[in-house]
């Protein structure tokens, strides 16, 4: 496991932040009542421990299949519906959506390999990840892949905790499947919008690993 290079700046000062409060608790509780300095460490490295977790980049065998759209991110299918594409595409498409938690990796996958052929950041709200109308109201940031002249889109959709929306990715740019895309900090969703005549793969409810497990196919 490798720490991801956005949790290098956060866990440096959550360590530092870990160190004077403890030096401080000691100084100010250790004679008279220690269990409040034990109680303020334990608490403090576990908040510690979360905030490296976070950042984690579990090693993994990645799946490179071009027949194959592999989930972007980890975690949970909480929808699986057909829509009416309200960006980039003007027809009916299928939408398969995954919400990311606080505890799950969340450096996020191409789910093909190919070409970016769009890229766009949108401002807006921090409605919970689960929230029918985040993927439309919530800040968020959209990618269009062309692999084998087949386009699929990807949203990345910030939630209540999550304040800020990482994308490596530019137009015109051509990328490997499973190659990082970005990255979300703290708790997310993130929807994969594909042509309704793919096969899917995935039921709601499943757990997905980025850059693993295989959502649908061609």
């Amino acid at each position: 496991m490798t720490i991801h290079k956005e949790g290098y700046k956060i866990i440096a000062w959550s360590t530092l932040l870990f160190g004077a409060v403890n030096i401080l608790s000691f100084y100010i509780f250790s004679f008279y009542t220690p269990w409040i300095s034990w109680l303020i460490f334990v608490v403090t490295l576990v908040l510690l421990f979360f905030t490296i977790s976070f950042f984690r980049i579990p090693k993994r065998k990645y799946t490179i299949d071009g027949n194959a759209i592999v989930a972007p991110a980890d975690g949970k299918i909480v929808a699986i519906e057909e829509i009416q594409a309200d960006e980039y595409f003007a027809d009916r498409r299928l939408q398969v959506s995954i919400f990311m938690s606080p505890l799950d990796v969340h450096v996020n996958r191409n789910p093909v390999g190919g070409e970016v052929i769009y890229s766009k950041y949108q401002p807006g709200k921090y409605l919970v990840a689960w929230h029918p109308k985040s993927s439309t109201d919530n800040e968020r940031h959209t990618t269009v892949y062309k692999s084998n002249e087949k386009e699929i889109l990807v949203k990345q959709v910030a939630g209540a905790l999550a304040k800020r929306i990482v994308n490596y990715l530019q137009q015109g740019q051509a990328v490997d499947q499973a190659g990082e895309m970005g990255f979300i900090k703290f708790g997310s969703r993130v929807d994969v919008v594909m042509p309704l005549n793919v096969r899917l793969n995935v039921k709601i409810g499943d757990s997905a690993r980025g850059g693993v497990t295989v959502l649908a196919t061609w």
